[in-house]
């Protein structure tokens, strides 16, 4: 996950100063924010240090991230008229500094990299909304009593997401992640009108790049049948549905990734070793597997008790591929 390295006391010294866009801001800065987890860890990959609202706000949407608080809009996109803020992205222009970051690390890391968007739908719903929610209201009132302004809105931010994450592998990116974060608030009915084409289109428009994609949501026990039909190769699990009834739902063809609970990593390290060995053992019959946390790392999660969760996945794995 995105957060990989927020617990760490590296990680925290670096950005004690500024906010995280500041951060993100510098590719020496983000560079090393990616590397870090991957130092102390030992982890088989590295996701791009940055922020799913990031593309929004190099094209001049007014966003804020502010602690405990997330993206904050001061003016929300309630109306047709908001449609003109979304302007076409040039990634080469407007995400510079995220390129030369991934350049950075495609040359510095000995780990594949994982760059990544936010998907439509979550995007759309922090532009209705101003922020975070609970009940996602506007969100939905706009959907069913707006749905042309709604696919309009979505529809441009799939392109965006788009050209941002086709920049991001010509500049080195192994692989991407499509954060869905809110869609688990949708029913299937609606996921399947209201944001599954624009994710499709992401996921279907980045097939010609022969990279690993990855399609993630919180929530969403009652969708991944639906999200594994966008076109990923991977679909995320959170840690409410267990890995063989999700592995049903998705079908054989798509792996799966997750699904720790990462509350759980607050517990002492033998409780989280048996909950991290558990979910490998529902794993171990699997076309696929890509063990993770079921969503973020908790900023009070201690760093040892990450490392022994590697460490027996490691383990785990390495005893498997000798038998």
């Amino acid at each position: 996950m995105r957060q990989a390295g927020r617990s760490l006391p590296e990680y925290r010294a670096l950005r004690a100063k500024g906010s995280i866009l500041d951060a993100i801001s510098s590719p020496e800065i983000a560079a090393e924010l990616t590397m870090q987890p991957v130092r102390r860890y030992g982890v088989d990959a590295a996701i791009l240090f940055s922020d799913i609202v990031v593309p929004l706000v190099a094209i001049g949407v007014d966003i804020e991230i502010l602690p405990g608080r997330g993206p904050v809009l001061a003016a929300p996109f309630r109306h047709d008229d908001d449609l003109s803020r979304l302007r076409p992205i040039e990634p080469e222009v407007d995400l510079a500094h995220v390129l030369d970051t991934i350049t950075i690390l495609a040359s510095e890391l000995d780990v594949p990299l994982i760059g990544f968007a936010g998907a439509p739908f979550t995007l759309a719903s922090y532009l209705v909304e101003g922020g975070s929610s609970r009940t996602f209201g506007l969100t939905k009132s706009l959907m069913h009593s707006e749905p042309a302004t709604w696919h309009a809105l979505v529809d441009r931010l799939a392109a965006i997401c788009l050209a941002s994450l086709r920049a991001q592998v010509k500049a080195g990116a192994s692989a991407i992640q499509l954060f869905d974060s809110w869609a688990g608030t949708l029913s299937p009915s609606d996921y399947a009108e209201f944001a599954l084409p624009a994710s499709t289109f992401i996921l279907e428009g980045l097939a010609d790049l022969h990279v690993p994609r990855i399609h993630f949501g919180v929530g969403t026990g009652e969708l991944l049948g639906l999200m594994a039909r966008a076109g990923a190769d991977v679909v995320g699990v959170d840690w409410r549905v267990p890995l063989p009834l999700a592995a049903a739902r998705v079908g054989p063809d798509v792996a799966l990734q997750g699904n720790l609970d990462p509350a759980v990593c607050l517990a002492p390290t033998r409780v989280v070793r048996e909950a991290a060995g558990k979910v490998m053992n529902e794993a171990a019959g699997l076309s696929g597997h890509i063990f993770n946390l079921g969503h973020g790392v908790l900023p009070e999660t201690d760093p040892d008790t990450l490392k022994a969760v590697v460490d027996l996945v490691h383990a785990t794995s390495a005893a498997r591929d000798t038998e």
